[in-house]
């Protein structure tokens, strides 16, 4: 949603860090009051954005025609696809919404319309990724490449379920600090030019480094089962995790890690230093 221009936010140039957290805590109050509805769909929205570019990802990493570390950060760059619909086209994704732990510190949300959004959007961002998963699943995007893209589809998921318990959150712990910077550096931008540009790095990054993204997983992870469950990939290491267990231990333990990165690393630490009293 739009800001309007105001003196509080000027259009000349980028924002200062104490002004996007100023402006992080007005759009918290309009996410937390946004009807259910309304709050689920635009959630489904960012859930299939970020499918989106979790299936441009996958289908990159198909062709191994690059070493390991150009096609990691070529792969993360296309990724990005996901970040740039959410932040330039409007939705809401669950990991940015980290962010709006700002307005309730400072007293203009409480927890209960904190944790409704959350709940909400959790949900809607879950039913967009698995409708995409269905939609790519028909279109048979699987078979590209000789069918190289299955079998990338099961190793993406497969690495996300073989993992510990503490890996995993950790591993979501940076990367929504990693996402919620991005979002941080969006709400600073003032033209799409600056939003793109501006999350290329953070979002990039967090991808080849494998972090791990609760949305992305709720496309990457049920591609996985779908792709084994069609008999694709049953030689690949953790396959056979690729179930609703599977995809709820990975899902659970890196949901909690994201909170704590962009909710306590990032929105905390900023509202302790740009918004809090003394």
């Amino acid at each position: 949603m739009a800001v309007q221009e105001s003196k509080e936010f000027p259009t000349t140039e980028c924002l200062a860090p104490a002004q996007i957290e100023a402006k992080v805590e007005a759009a918290a109050i309009t996410k937390a009051a946004l009807p259910a509805g309304k709050m689920f769909v635009l959630a489904m929205l960012a859930g299939a954005f970020i499918a989106f570019g979790g299936l441009y990802f996958t289908v990159f990493l198909s062709d191994t025609a690059l070493s390991w570390g150009p096609q990691r950060v070529v792969g993360g760059l296309v990724f990005c696809i996901g970040l740039v619909l959410v932040l330039v086209c409007g939705a809401e994704l669950f990991t940015g919404n980290s962010l709006m732990v700002c307005a309730l510190a400072s007293g203009k949300i409480d927890v209960r319309g904190l944790l409704r959004n959350w709940v909400i959007v959790w949900l809607g961002n879950f039913a967009g990724a698995l409708i995409v998963t269905a939609i790519v699943f028909f279109a048979r995007i699987y078979q590209m490449n000789g069918e190289a893209v299955a079998a990338t589809m099961v190793s993406i998921a497969a690495g996300k379920v073989t993992p510990d318990a503490v890996t995993l959150f950790f591993r979501g712990i940076l990367c929504n600090v990693f996402v919620c910077l991005a979002v941080w550096i969006g709400f600073a931008g003032k033209t799409v030019t600056d939003k793109v540009v501006g999350i290329l790095l953070p979002i990039s990054g967090f991808v080849a480094c494998g972090f791990e993204h609760c949305v992305a997983n709720m496309y990457f992870l049920p591609m996985g089962a779908a792709m084994v469950a069609n008999g694709y990939g049953a030689d690949i290491a953790g396959a056979a995790s690729l179930n609703v267990a599977g995809i709820f231990y990975n899902l659970a333990f890196v949901t909690l890690g994201n909170i704590v990165g962009g909710a306590v690393l990032v929105a905390l630490a900023y509202w302790f230093v740009y918004h809090r009293k003394g």
